[in-house]
């Protein structure tokens, strides 16, 4: 018999926040903070000063089970993971920290039955054409190096887990979170800071989710995208990257990186007719 979660949508949870030291790590923690949860933030370097309110810090490695373990509170609701190799690397590293490291997670949301919101990421489809557009999240993974891999792992390890365990878990496949978008294909992919902070708290406001997939993008209006679970956590993106459009450069990069919709990480080791 599957698990009974400890979520409580009508409550503000007991949030253990990873990678809270990186830069979305810094985003998210004031925002969920001042929305009431009560974080435990941990990463392999200490949380820059201010701590958010009532937060507590500890150290820990994603590959360290009893680290992990110890950082995490025995009362936890949710397990927002945002820990991890953040960008394409060397495949030894890729599997040790986001694959094994992700399973650690979700089964430490197994033991204390807990949400799970995984950032996920848009490298997970990258080798689409921008041709192709625009997706859904019923169109088939197309990861673009072996960092997209480790996210395609991430969303089919959440599947299994809600399927055999009852871990609900709702994974976001972000674009580029970044202040405003920078180049062209930021005006299809960027994600807001606000928008990142108001996508998270849907996810955990949410009553049910059992298992989702939500693009992590704001409502770009030159978006690529469409047709997720964000109408069932209650996401609604409130930002728009053409109101930038006049201010961003031209996209960088050979025509590798200008024809698929995964950038800069498609061009890294390609290979094929060259």
């Amino acid at each position: 018999m599957a698990p009974v979660s400890r979520h409580h949508p009508t409550e503000a949870g007991h949030v253990l926040l990873t990678g809270a030291s990186g830069t979305l790590g810094r985003v998210l923690a004031p925002g969920l903070s001042a929305a009431g949860h009560r974080l435990r933030l941990s990463d392999l370097l200490p949380f820059p000063d201010p701590m958010p309110g009532g937060a507590r810090f500890a150290a820990a490695d994603l590959t360290d089970k009893a680290a992990l373990a110890a950082a995490c509170p025995d009362d936890v609701t949710d397990i927002v993971h945002f820990g991890g190799i953040n960008t394409e690397a060397d495949p030894e590293a890729i599997l040790r920290v986001n694959i094994w490291g992700t399973l650690n997670i979700f089964e430490l949301a197994r033991e204390r039955r807990a949400r799970v919101i995984f950032a996920s990421s848009n490298h997970a489809i990258g080798f689409y054409p921008r041709t192709q557009q625009p997706l859904a999240i019923t169109d088939p993974c197309r990861p673009d190096g072996h960092y997209g891999v480790s996210k395609v792992y991430a969303e089919a390890l959440g599947r299994l887990y809600h399927d055999k365990h009852g871990i609900e878990s709702v994974h976001l496949r972000i674009g580029s979170c970044l202040p405003k978008p920078l180049e062209t294909r930021n005006l299809a992919t960027w994600l807001s800071y606000p928008d990142l902070v108001r996508l998270v708290l849907a996810a955990l406001a949410a009553p049910e989710v059992g298992y989702g997939v939500v693009w992590g993008i704001s409502a770009n209006t030159r978006r690529w995208w469409t047709g997720d679970d964000a109408h069932r956590i209650g996401f609604v993106p409130q930002d728009n990257a053409e109101d930038f459009a006049d201010q961003v450069e031209p996209e960088a990069g050979d025509a590798v990186t200008r024809r698929f919709q995964g950038g800069s990480h498609c061009g890294i080791g390609y290979s094929r007719h060259r």
